[in-house]
C-alpha cells in the first residue's frame, strides 16, 4: 500500500499513513495492523496502537495511543480505545464506548452504548457493560450495570443488587452459606464467589465510602 498523509484528527495534523490492505481503513505507519485484521469505513488506528489476529476496527471507530486490540474482538461504531487499553478474545466494545488507561475488556464481554472503562478496571466472561455506566479501578461512579451472568448486577454508591436481592456491600460480605442459600439455592450458593469478586474489582472505593457513613 502506498504512504500517503493522513489527518487523524488528534491535533497532530497529517502524518504518514496508509489504507489497510483488508478493509481499507487508515493506519498511521507509527502503528501495527495485521494483514489478518479487518480495518474498514472510517476507521481508524494510529499512534503506536496495535491491531492482531482476526480483530476487527470497523464503521467510525478509532484504536490510538498504545492500545492493543487482539484475537477476533471487534471495535465498531464510534467507539474510542485508547491510552494502554486491551481489548481481546472474542470482546465487542461498541457504539460510542470507550475504553481507555489501563483497562482490559476481554473473553465475551460487551461495552456498548456510552459506557466507559477505564482505570485498570476488568471487564470480563460473558459481562456486558451498557448504557451511561462507568467502570474504573480507581473511581467511584454510579451506576454500573452488568447483564450476561447468572443475575443481572445494578452496582450504587453504596449498594450491590443481584436480581431481586439488594444488599449493602459490607451485608454480602458477611453472609453465611445458609443465607446465600435460602435466597435461590444451588444458583445462588454457585454465583456468590462471583458477586464477592464483582465486589473486590469495581466497589473497593464505595466501600470505603460506604465505611466512613457508618
Amino acid at each position: 500500500m502506498s504512504t500517503e498523509l493522513h489527518d487523524f484528527e488528534d491535533g497532530k495534523g497529517p502524518v504518514a499513513a496508509t489504507q489497510h490492505c483488508n478493509g481499507g481503513g487508515w493506519v498511521a505507519c507509527t502503528a501495527r495492523v495485521e494483514p489478518s485484521a479487518l480495518v474498514s469505513g472510517n476507521a481508524r488506528v494510529s499512534g503506536n496502537a496495535q491491531v492482531s489476529g482476526d480483530a476487527q476496527v470497523s464503521g467510525d471507530a478509532w484504536v490510538y495511543g498504545n492500545a492493543r486490540v487482539s484475537g477476533d474482538a471487534q471495535v465498531s461504531g464510534d467507539a474510542w480505545v485508547y491510552g494502554n487499553a486491551r481489548v481481546s478474545g472474542n470482546a465487542r466494545v461498541s457504539g460510542d464506548a470507550q475504553v481507555s488507561g489501563d483497562a482490559w475488556v476481554y473473553g465475551n464481554a460487551w461495552v456498548y452504548g456510552d459506557a466507559w472503562v477505564y482505570g485498570d478496571a476488568q471487564v470480563y466472561g460473558n459481562a456486558q457493560v451498557y448504557g451511561d455506566a462507568w467502570v474504573s479501578g480507581n473511581a467511584r461512579v454510579s451506576p454500573i450495570f452488568i447483564s450476561g451472568l447468572a443475575y443481572l448486577i445494578t452496582i450504587t454508591d453504596h449498594e450491590l443488587r443481584a436480581g431481586f436481592q439488594n444488599h449493602t456491600f459490607a451485608a454480602w460480605r458477611a453472609m453465611t452459606p445458609d443465607q446465600i442459600a435460602e435466597m435461590n439455592g444451588k444458583k445462588a450458593t454457585d454465583f456468590y464467589p462471583t458477586l464477592i469478586g464483582i465486589i473486590d474489582l469495581m466497589c473497593k472505593d464505595r466501600e470505603a465510602q460506604e465505611a466512613t457513613n457508618v
